[in-house]
């Protein structure tokens, strides 16, 4: 916008050097693979566990799965960019039919008590078959370190146990870090991948650049909440490791 308006005045040079700068980050970030580059680095630190996992005592979905306003106010539950967080708990839930789920998701805003994130991604598991009673809510987090602290308080995990953390693959380094922080040792079960793990990411261009500023903008906040929780002391290490 400041290189059109330089157009029209004496420093229509700056203007054009401006908008030539502009069109080339777009281009670059948006259609090419700016993002990917920033964001595989995240998604690949964590492989998923091997089919043969032994059964978890527990599964911990962490919030961002669900639209708990939409929710409440249309009906149907309706699932957030990161919905495979919750689809994939449900699978777990299934494949493993005595471990507890946990899901960790943040403050009411759905209207009222009981119509918070948690209470809406919870009748989407019992509507696929979970029962209720398998079930614990925990609605008080606002960030990945409450939702590390808050879940330990609320299953008080007994040692030796497993208990599988469920999220987007790039935010699991910082989810796991925070987890590690609060005493809470946890089994990385990545989903929501926005690469396909392969070569081309690192080169493919895309057709939609609004996909490709969106993938670009999680990976720079991925980064840079790494950098930060390192900094404040509530991830042991910058970029923690399996």
């Amino acid at each position: 916008v400041i290189g059109v308006m330089a157009l029209f005045t004496r420093f229509a040079r700056r203007g054009r050097a401006l908008l030539t700068i502009g069109v080339g980050l777009y281009v670059l970030c948006g259609f090419g693979p700016a993002g990917a580059i920033l964001v595989r680095p995240l998604e690949d630190r964590f492989p998923p566990p091997k089919d043969n996992l032994a059964p978890p005592a527990g599964i911990i979905v962490l919030g961002g799965a669900v639209r708990a306003e939409m929710t409440f106010m249309r009906g149907p539950v309706s699932l957030a960019e990161s919905g495979g967080r919750l689809t994939e708990a449900a699978l777990l839930a299934r494949r493993y039919p005595s471990a507890r789920i946990v899901y960790s998701g943040g403050p009411a805003d759905g209207g009222g008590k009981e119509r918070d994130e948690a209470h809406a991604a919870a009748r989407f598991l019992t509507g696929l078959g979970t029962a209720g009673d398998r079930i614990a809510l925990e609605t008080e987090s606002l960030n990945t370190d409450q939702n590390a602290n808050f879940t330990r308080a609320l299953v008080q995990p007994k040692p030796g146990q497993k208990w599988l953390l469920v999220t987007s693959a790039e935010h699991m380094p910082r989810g796991v870090g925070a987890f590690r922080q609060a005493g809470f040792d946890v089994v990385a079960y990545p989903t929501d991948y926005l690469t396909l793990g392969v070569r081309g990411d690192y080169w493919r261009f895309r057709t939609d650049p609004v996909e490709g500023l969106e993938i670009l903008n999680t990976a720079v906040h991925e980064w840079v909440g790494l950098a930060a929780y390192r900094l404040t002391g509530r991830a042991p290490e910058f970029l923690p490791e399996p």
